[in-house]
């Protein structure tokens, strides 16, 4: 949970989000303070629906009284709102084109794809697993092309593509046990499979990652209740 500000930064989430723990992440890259709200999907508070009354969905950043929704624009919002280094995106518009790019390839293309690993069995979940490292495998290879010499992680300043892939994927560990081995030296690309590991190690990121065994018990939750008939 974030310091407490009186008010003037809240975010509305839910602790196991990846698209929640973006924002978390990015918020505390800035040296931020706010307030972490956590919402119960189940039973939609009236603070969530007056702030997302279109999607009723997190996350949700309140600044000074103002919603501001879906957690690509938010993190943009931070980035604008709070000029201070380090910067999620970088100066150049050309620069800045090309990660928002990838960023939401992403989205489209490896965030969905993985409740459908969760959800599914057999053949269809075998489907679905090679489906996600093929996109991860588009994702490595134009991230490679689009940034030669510099794999978006250096070890000190996180970008905006590693605020989203560090805050989702790299909860691998948590899939693998709970469902079954998605992401494997065997099956993932070997240069985004490092970085996933690197950023794993950071500070900020492992402060930010849900805790292991509550994951694993949440998505084996849903694995089971997607089981039944």
């Amino acid at each position: 949970m974030g310091e407490k500000n009186s008010g003037e930064v809240v975010l509305i989430g839910t602790w196991q989000s990846g698209y929640c723990k973006r924002v978390e992440l990015a918020l505390k890259i800035k040296g931020i303070p706010f307030e972490f709200v956590e919402e119960d999907l189940s039973n939609k508070s009236e603070l969530l629906l007056h702030n997302n009354p279109v999607h009723k969905k997190v996350p949700v950043l309140v600044h000074k009284g103002k919603a501001i929704l879906e957690s690509l624009v938010i993190l943009e919002y931070i980035d604008e709102h709070w000029k201070n280094s380090p910067k999620l995106l970088p100066d150049d518009p050309y620069q800045r084109a090309k990660v928002r790019f990838w960023a939401h390839f992403y989205d489209q293309k490896i965030m969905v794809a993985i409740l459908p690993i969760v959800i599914s069995s057999g053949k269809d979940q075998e489907k679905a697993i090679e489906d996600m490292n093929e996109s991860l495998r588009v994702f490595e290879d134009g991230i490679k092309k689009d940034f030669p010499g510099k794999f978006p992680f250096n070890d000190q300043n996180l970008g905006l593509l590693d605020v989203i892939v560090g805050t989702s994927i790299c909860n691998y560990q948590a899939l693998n046990e709970a469902v079954t081995e998605v992401v494997s030296p065997e099956k993932t690309p070997t240069e985004l499979l490092s970085w996933l590991n690197a950023l794993k190690e950071h500070p900020l990121v492992k402060d930010t990652l849900p805790p292991h065994d509550k994951l694993v018990n949440k998505l084996r939750k849903k694995l089971f209740q997607s089981r039944i008939v």
